[in-house]
């Protein structure tokens, strides 16, 4: 279970992981890596000797508050995540610069937020899902941008926080789907019968039915990470020299 660390005394934190004493292998290539001698190392343990003596706390992870500006998979990122120790509330900053750098975390007093900075329709996989799906009667290219074009401009009026969020998988955390509002599925309807008639108009229809919940259809919104850092609270020290001079000028006069 990892477990993370704060040395109040330096202010710098230790995740401690079950991999902390995983062995490293220094492997010259010339060689066959099942020669290669394990080099043995306890990360945690050298972490508590560089600190023996200072003041130390656990903080607690807290669950679901992990984000960053690249994708899951991307090695070299700075995320965030929220941490506390019970009375405070903090953010850590994670990053590394470069990929065979060991991963590093700074404490920083406050939190986060994202902001919404745009939403937008998937018309890449709209158009391919049109042409896959509209086999028996093909639907113009035209009308399949005018289709695009309508539903993006649509949603420009709408705000996210009306929306429902789906749980549509996504490689960055910054993006989030969305399923439309009823207005708006009423609105895209209306409108389509002034782009398509007939058995057209019937096979868009369900066209929308089938992929406004789970598909196509989803509203893509991205979102910006903001640090909030609180301000550091500066002691007033008062001091003690005026009362002290006019004791002086008392037993003077």
């Amino acid at each position: 279970m990892n477990q993370l660390i704060h040395c109040i005394t330096c202010d710098t934190l230790f995740l401690k992981t079950p991999f902390d004493q995983e062995p490293e292998y220094d492997h010259t290539a010339p060689l066959p890596f099942v020669s290669t001698q394990p080099i043995e190392r306890d990360d945690f343990e050298d972490f508590m000797k560089d600190h023996h003596g200072h003041r130390m706390e656990d903080l607690t992870i807290l669950e679901d508050s992990f984000v960053s500006e690249k994708d899951y998979a991307e090695p070299v990122k700075v995320s965030y995540f929220r941490a506390t120790n019970g009375k405070e509330n903090f953010v850590v900053r994670k990053f590394r610069e470069r990929i065979g750098d060991p991963l590093r975390y700074e404490l920083i007093a406050g939190d986060y937020s994202l902001t919404c900075v745009s939403l937008d329709v998937q018309a890449r996989e709209i158009e391919k899902q049109m042409v896959r799906e509209f086999t028996e009667h093909p639907l113009s290219r035209n009308k399949i941008d005018s289709f695009v074009r309508l539903y993006g401009h649509i949603i420009k009026t709408v705000e996210v926080k009306n929306l429902e969020r789906v749980p549509e998988e996504s490689s960055n955390p910054l993006a989030v789907y969305y399923k439309m509002d009823d207005v708006t599925l009423m609105y895209l309807l209306r409108n389509c019968h002034h782009i398509f008639q007939g058995q057209e108009y019937s096979d868009v229809e369900k066209f929308i039915g089938s992929h406004k919940d789970d598909g196509v259809l989803l509203l893509k919104a991205t979102y910006k990470i903001q640090v909030l850092e609180r301000r550091k609270v500066e002691k007033k020290i008062v001091s003690s020299t005026p009362a002290l001079e006019r004791k002086k000028v008392k037993e003077i006069g």
